[in-house]
């Protein structure tokens, strides 16, 4: 077994220290490709890191196990599965290598030296650095071409986010595979362009250092700073507590002085760091749940200064070229736990934003007053922060859902996104197809925003809401390129409605659970066109079940009802676009939904067991589904956002909304039939 990704096998991973974040690394590494029978192997010179890598290991499985993270099985799997060594000859074979040694260029490259002598030519080599551009660290090797920077956030086992910076000598398909290599196992990539600290962290030690100089000046605590910090930039911890808990002291001071030459001469160590480097103590920080006091006066002023920090420190960012304005927001806001600061910018107003920056500026010496933020602010319009991305292959439009933190629900800006890049698409001359997919293993599109439903206050507004979804549906379904919907993972609700909009479906093969209708868990019924076109792709009896009963179904049997058209074992988009192309230059018929009227309709659906589901609710699903599929598929629609308008003024919608958006979907709702 081995495991296999865009034409290379991993068969052996290997990680070089096993100090503070090489254990959890591999504890990644060994929980998703231990499955594939890939060995991962640990290696360090020191037996002592060696001892405690491996405790560190156990004890975090054993804990997952504890909590249900894993299995007993799992957990044997996993820990059969790495290996930790003092040997280097252990390396030999290795497909992908990845050191994870102290911040020192020197030792970096004597590690790669002694590495690209046990492994082919071709096996990808990869330093976690957080600082040293992969020019400098693998100038003197052998083949630069397969290497590059990929650089981990704490704790890295459970933190998605991966910066991936390629060098200048780095192929291109190398670092196309490492993005797609990071995604396909769960994490989540960014693409960075090299410069010594990349994106995320001049945001972090330079948040810090803001934070540093504050309390050195003697206006606040590193309690207060930390305090208002909560609340002013929506961080989990503030700078002084995250110094500690990443033990990131040692770093940082060696890391800001180099920004100085490297980035800008704002940037400098301070004082108060160098003395807690010198004297390994950690910084005063709130304790948990501690009420930290700080006078409405201060905390207005600490909070316009920390703001005017952030933005002008990442607006640096962006005007550097190093990163895209979507990527950067997804990385400050998964990788750090912060408020995204280009989202945070357009919530604020972008004027004011420019304002806090300016004002910051005003009072130091060499900080950056961004270009970016400037004429974002003069021409009155907010950053544009894309949800949906698009990358053409050739004749085919490939658009990615990418909103990782929420398994790619659907919200107004997503059908937005959504409506303009179809017309995009319909009108470019050199397109003649689309793939649609969803960023991610886990899931297409997890389903709708819920929030947005606790806002419906009356049937008019529960039809109009259901109108305005199906009309960006209606438009993909009326495309005149065919449009092939790529399964990555799971579909329901909206996502699977969105799905069947599409031309043809395709799903990843051996998937437990792909598609759902699970509304009448929340008391309501699909609202984007489900009810209809549902019966329509694989009968009425089969729809009417899956729409009544919210139950999920695999892939096998998506196969099998009609739901998709095939399973696909290896990637799925390469696969659509095969299909799409093939659609679009006649090699195949294209797909079409019956859009007449059904024929052969009983005068009532079968008895379903709903089991504890609103029987109201029930009442007015049925009522779509069979009134609906005697009309014409527009008419249908459009009776069914009248049916989802009727729900939106029954008392189980709100019941069952409330008990998801306070208890979790797992719950079930006490619904009173009315």
């Amino acid at each position: 077994m081995s495991f296999e990704h865009k034409g290379r096998s991993l068969n052996k991973v290997a990680v070089i220290g096993s100090g503070q974040i090489g254990p959890d690394i591999a504890l990644y590494f060994t929980k998703v490709l231990a499955p594939f029978g890939v060995q991962t192997v640990v290696v360090d010179v020191s037996e002592e890191a060696l001892t405690k890598g491996r405790a560190k290991l156990e004890k975090k499985i054993a804990k997952g196990v504890e909590t249900g993270a894993f299995k007993e099985a799992q957990q044997t799997q996993m820990l059969a599965a790495v290996d930790f060594t003092s040997d280097y000859e252990q390396v030999r074979g290795a497909d992908f290598v990845l050191e994870a040694a102290t911040e020192d260029r020197d030792l970096k490259r004597r590690i790669f030296a002694q590495i690209e002598d046990l492994v082919s030519s071709d096996a990808i080599l990869a330093s976690n650095s957080s600082h040293l551009e992969p020019e400098a660290i693998f100038e003197e090797a052998k083949h630069p071409e397969r290497a590059a920077v990929i650089h981990y956030f704490f704790p890295a086992e459970r933190n998605l986010i991966v910066e991936v910076v390629p060098g200048m000598a780095t192929s291109p398909q190398v670092a196309d595979w490492l993005m797609s290599f990071y995604e396909q196992i769960g994490k989540v990539p960014l693409a960075v362009n090299s410069r010594y600290g990349y994106a995320l962290d001049p945001i972090f030690e330079g948040l810090f250092q803001a934070c540093a100089l504050i309390a050195e000046s003697g206006l606040a605590t590193s309690k207060q700073i930390d305090a208002v910090a909560q609340s002013a930039l929506g961080m989990t911890v503030g700078s002084f507590t995250a110094m500690n808990l990443t033990g990131g002291n040692p770093i940082t001071c060696v890391g800001l002085d180099n920004y100085t030459s490297k980035i800008n001469k704002w940037f400098a160590t301070p004082q108060s760091l160098k003395d807690r480097v010198a004297s390994g103590e950690a910084w005063e920080v709130p304790a948990r749940g501690e009420k930290v006091e700080v006078a409405p006066e201060l905390r207005e002023k600490l909070t316009r200064m920390l703001r005017g920090a952030y933005f002008g420190l990442c607006g640096e960012i962006i005007d550097a070229g190093l990163i895209s304005v979507g990527d950067f927001n997804l990385g400050l806001q998964m990788a750090l736990d912060m408020k995204p600061a280009f989202s945070f910018m357009n919530e604020l107003g972008v004027k004011e934003s420019l304002a806090l920056v300016e004002e910051y500026a005003a009072s130091q010496s060499h900080f950056p007053l961004p270009k970016c933020i400037k004429d974002q602010a003069a021409s009155g319009q907010d950053f544009v922060i894309p949800n949906i991305l698009r990358r053409d292959q050739g004749d085919v439009a490939v658009l990615t859902i990418r909103r990782p933190r929420v398994l790619n629900a659907l919200d107004q800006s997503v059908f937005d996104e959504l409506e303009d890049l179809f017309a995009a698409v319909e009108a470019d001359p050199k397109i003649q197809a689309a793939v649609l997919t969803g960023f991610g293993k886990k899931a297409f599109v997890s389903g709708a925003d819920v929030g947005f439903l606790a806002k419906i206050e009356n049937q008019e507004q529960g039809e109009a809401t259901a109108a305005g979804s199906q009309r960006v549906l209606n438009i993909i379904e009326d495309m005149s390129k065919p449009v092939i919907c790529a399964m990555n993972g799971l579909a329901f609700g909206g996502g699977n409605e969105l799905a069947m909009a599409c031309t043809q479906r395709i799903a990843k093969k051996g998937l437990r659970v792909l598609a759902a209708q699970p509304e009448p868990n929340l008391g309501i019924i699909p609202g984007a066109g489900g009810s209809q076109r549902l019966p329509r792709i694989i009968g009425l009896e089969a729809a009417a079940e899956l729409l009544r009963t919210g139950k999920p179904i695999s892939s096998a049997r998506a196969l099998e009802l009609g739901l998709i058209s095939e399973e696909v074992e290896g990637d799925v988009v390469d696969r659509a676009i095969e299909i799409a192309r093939n659609i679009a230059g006649g090699v195949v018929e294209r797909p079409s939904i019956l859009r007449e009227p059904m024929t052969g309709l009983p005068e009532s659906l079968p008895h379903t067991d709903i089991g504890h589901l609103s029987r109201k609710v029930d009442e007015i699903m049925c009522k779509a589904i069979l009134a609906g599929a005697a009309m014409d598929l527009r008419s249908g629609i459009v009776h069914e956002a009248k049916c989802f308008g009727e729900v939106c003024a029954t008392e189980d919608m709100r019941i069952g909304v409330q008990n998801f958006l306070q208890n979790g979907p797992r719950s079930k709702a006490e619904f009173k039939h009315q």
